[in-house]
């Protein structure tokens, strides 16, 4: 037996409350309604258990500022001098490979 046949007159088309069995059967319709803004109850046994609706849009979290100038002054302030013994661990390490 089919529920919905379409028509504008149709047994989903008058409905809000639609049974387990019926929503089983008619989920992408019933999705359909309830995003064109009819609300949508799902029922056992003519008691309403549950509501269909649709989820709200998240926002994306607020991107903090970031000071470039303090990050740079930051980066440049740690590096340090450059000393002999890294030139002598980069020399060891070429001889190894080779």
């Amino acid at each position: 037996m089919t529920v919905d046949s379409g028509h504008p007159d149709s047994y989903l088309a008058i409905m809000s409350e639609y049974s387990i069995a019926t929503a089983k059967d008619q989920l992408s319709r019933l999705v359909d309604r309830m995003l064109d803004g009819e609300p949508v109850t799902i029922t056992r046994r003519g008691k309403p258990v549950a509501r269909v609706v649709p989820i709200e849009p998240t926002r994306p979290a607020p991107q903090p500022k970031i000071d470039l100038e303090w990050l740079d002054r930051i980066r440049e302030g740690g590096r340090t001098p450059p000393s002999g013994l890294t030139d002598t661990v980069k020399d060891m390490r070429k001889d190894y490979r080779y």
